[in-house]
């Protein structure tokens, strides 16, 4: 099973988290023993089982990264990546962020 870790931050629900990584509250709260999953806090670090090789695929932002670098790193174009994330500013990434680079 391939995970990431995702750092919970102010006004994240694990609804919300599910929904972006393609996965159930309930995989999320089972894989991290959460009793009770409508008690997350800013900060908190969750691992999220994204699957094995039918997945898209994820890269955590490194500092330095730019959507050009890591485009090119991973042989696909910008738009690609801006049309698979629902990015407030494409400009504006940051280390740590998740980023889908394939369906």
């Amino acid at each position: 099973m391939i995970t990431v870790t995702y750092t919970v931050e102010p006004g994240d629900t694990l609804w919300d988290i599910a929904k972006f990584f393609g996965i159930t509250v309930n995989d999320i709260a089972r894989y991290n023993g959460l009793a009770f999953p409508d008690r997350i806090y800013p900060g908190q670090r969750l691992r999220i089982p994204i699957g094995d090789r039918n997945v898209p695929q994820w890269y955590a932002v490194r500092p330095g990264d730019t959507l050009h670098s890591i485009a090119a790193k991973f042989g696909i174009t910008v738009d690609e990546i801006i049309k698979r994330n629902n990015f407030d500013n494409p400009n504006l990434i940051y280390s740590g962020m998740f980023i889908r680079l394939r369906d």
